[in-house]
């Protein structure tokens, strides 16, 4: 690894708002700087950069962070990578020796594989780099490739920008680039990778063979697997990597990370089926679709997708099979809706897909369509109502009694509300009674919100947490009587026992603090996203506030709890069993 000193070091010395500003345009708002989250779409500034601590936060979708973790986010970068970048803007050389370690890391959160399974991840990451440059040599080489994709309406320049490949049509043609081929260790290295399959007599051949090839990168932008597209007649049509150490195919998708820049622009992500539909709405110039690879859509694919964006548009041949995998992806994409986001479909005339629509239409129709998709309500319904005849009390009955589970997974509340009524015009039942039918608690309507009782002041113990958070040093100022915590079992206390642990095995920290955000240091911690959301009410804080008296009086908060603790612990203790010493103690806690 490299080593934390140096970190902590360089976090010192970059300033965060320099760092963040090179790549989205930051305006000074009071004490802090403000900028449209770059993480996911948004019209109102919710991102929010603190010069004084040097972290990051965004009010809409949680994002928080330091300029290492800003640079990985934003530029699909590794953590070795942001670290190096960094290092160079501020004259600081990463330790050589160090750096060549750490670019064994496979997350920033530094956790560390074992030394024989990083070096089996690196080798594999290299190999995979060798065979795409190999496809790609290989395409420029094939005549067949080259004119297959030139009537498939793909430019050169389309092709190189996607790294677009081709395994040639031979069943060892991964011999021309690896000269060892036959040897076992690289059979068994191209096994793992999923490029070579061995087959039930011992024999190991190219997986593939006579394809346009894909290369599939990780939010990284490492080529973790492919996809190949058969030239000719040859089944499957479309084949992809199998599942290995570096790829799960219900969680990658196919050019994400090259699409975050043109999703943020749009302000909503298509998602297609295949690899081609990809690829041709880029060539004119629709550069923020993507796909999953061959399978149904995921609850994990479609997180990915709401951390670009609040707009999914999910883009479906019009046929049978199209309709069931939109309802697929409708299903997964529940549990995550929320007021803020939306998801749509769009449905393409029957025998088009995106690849010859566009073509046949251009861009221009073809964005329309997208303005005119589906919203994800409308759909379910649809759904639910296609066939029915709503005359009939048990067609009624029967729609209440499918949209039941599906209604109970939303937790978006306006959405409920509107679908609540909605059912209740098409069932005829009362909004209420439906929603007791369907065992939905009944949202409140907008009159009763009115009386929703004040937000609470911060315990005392969140406000322990925040001002050791925004100042290590104030650790100082805490006697010990005041750290007796309660034992009580909740997130709050758990979190504050944990920083004074932290503290209180970093006296260095405590002795010498600095403007880094000391959460830096908590990297892998259970508490983390917690402390993430205290720290982010420092931005809120004014420049004048006293915060030595704001500290006392947490102090005095602190000891009256302890006070009050004691007392009801002494008062629960039968008079006859007190010693003397519980006596006067007792006495002088009441008289307090």
């Amino acid at each position: 690894m490299i080593p934390q000193t140096f970190i902590h070091d360089l976090l010192n010395r970059v300033n965060i708002i320099d760092a963040i500003d090179r790549h989205i345009s930051l305006k000074k708002a009071g004490a802090n700087y403000v900028a449209c989250c770059p993480f996911h779409s948004e019209k109102t500034p919710s991102f929010t950069v603190s010069p004084v601590k040097q972290f990051y936060h965004c009010f809409g979708c949680g994002a928080h962070g330091n300029a290492i973790s800003f640079l990985i986010e934003y530029r699909g970068i590794s953590f070795v990578e942001a670290v190096r970048e960094l290092a160079f803007s501020v004259g600081m050389q990463v330790p050589v020796q160090q750096e060549r370690r750490a670019d064994q890391l496979s997350a920033p959160s530094n956790e560390q594989l074992d030394t024989a399974e990083q070096s089996d991840l690196q080798d594999m990451l290299q190999t995979m780099r060798s065979v795409t440059q190999f496809y790609r040599e290989q395409l420029k080489q094939s005549e067949k490739a080259v004119e297959y994709l030139k009537n498939r309406g793909v430019s050169g320049k389309t092709a190189a920008r996607f790294g677009l490949g081709y395994a040639p049509d031979d069943w060892h043609g991964l011999s021309l680039l690896f000269t060892d081929y036959r040897s076992e260790n690289t059979k068994k290295k191209l096994i793992k990778a999923g490029l070579v399959i061995s087959g039930q007599d011992g024999n190991r051949y190219d997986r593939f063979r006579d394809r346009i090839m894909f290369p599939i990168l990780n939010q990284k932008g490492q080529v973790v697997a492919f996809g190949g597209r058969a030239i000719g007649q040859g089944e499957p049509k479309y084949l992809n990597s199998p599942e290995t150490n570096l790829f799960v195919k219900g969680q990658e998708i196919y050019n994400l990370f090259s699409a975050r820049k043109a999703i943020r622009e749009a302000g909503y992500v298509i998602v297609v089926e295949g690899y081609m539909d990809v690829v041709a709405l880029s060539q004119y110039d629709i550069k923020n679709a993507v796909a999953t690879l061959g399978t149904s859509t995921t609850s994990v694919h479609i997180q990915k997708l709401l951390r670009q964006s609040d707009n999914i548009v999910f883009c479906f041949d019009g046929d049978g099979a199209g309709k069931k995998a939109a309802w697929r992806a409708l299903e997964n994409s529940l549990d995550l809706l929320t007021d803020g986001k939306t998801i749509q479909f769009l449905f393409l005339p029957d025998g088009q897909d995106p690849d010859s629509f566009v073509r046949q239409n251009g861009k221009e129709i073809f964005e329309h369509h997208v303005a005119q998709a589906t919203p994800l309500s409308e759909f379910l319904l649809q759904t639910l109502l296609r066939g029915q005849n709503l005359q009939a009390n048990e067609n009624r009955a029967r729609l209440i009694h499918e949209a039941k589970p599906l209604l109970q997974r939303i937790k978006a509340p306006a959405l409920v509300l509107l679908l609540l009524k909605r059912l209740s015009e098409l069932s005829g039942l009362d909004q209420n009674e439906l929603a007791s039918l369907l065992q939905i608690k009944q949202i409140p309507s907008a009159r009763v919100s009115r009386n929703t009782p004040r937000k609470q002041p911060a315990s005392p113990y969140r406000r322990l947490m925040l001002l050791l958070l925004y100042n290590p040093g104030f650790f100082h100022n805490l006697q010990k009587e005041s750290l007796v915590l309660a034992n009580e079992n909740n997130e709050e206390l758990g979190a504050l026992k944990y920083l004074v642990d932290f503290l209180t095995n970093r006296p260095d920290i405590v002795d010498s603090p600095s403007a880094m955000s000391i959460l830096s240091y908590l990297t892998d911690n259970p508490y983390r996203v917690f402390l993430e959301k205290i720290e982010s009410e420092i931005l809120d804080w004014d420049d004048g506030m006293d915060l030595e008296a704001e500290l006392n009086g947490v102090i005095q908060k602190l000891r009256e709890i302890q006070r009050k603790n004691r007392m009801k612990e002494l008062h629960n203790k039968p008079l006859g069993l007190l010693t003397d010493e519980e006596k006067r103690e007792l006495q002088r806690l009441t008289a307090h």
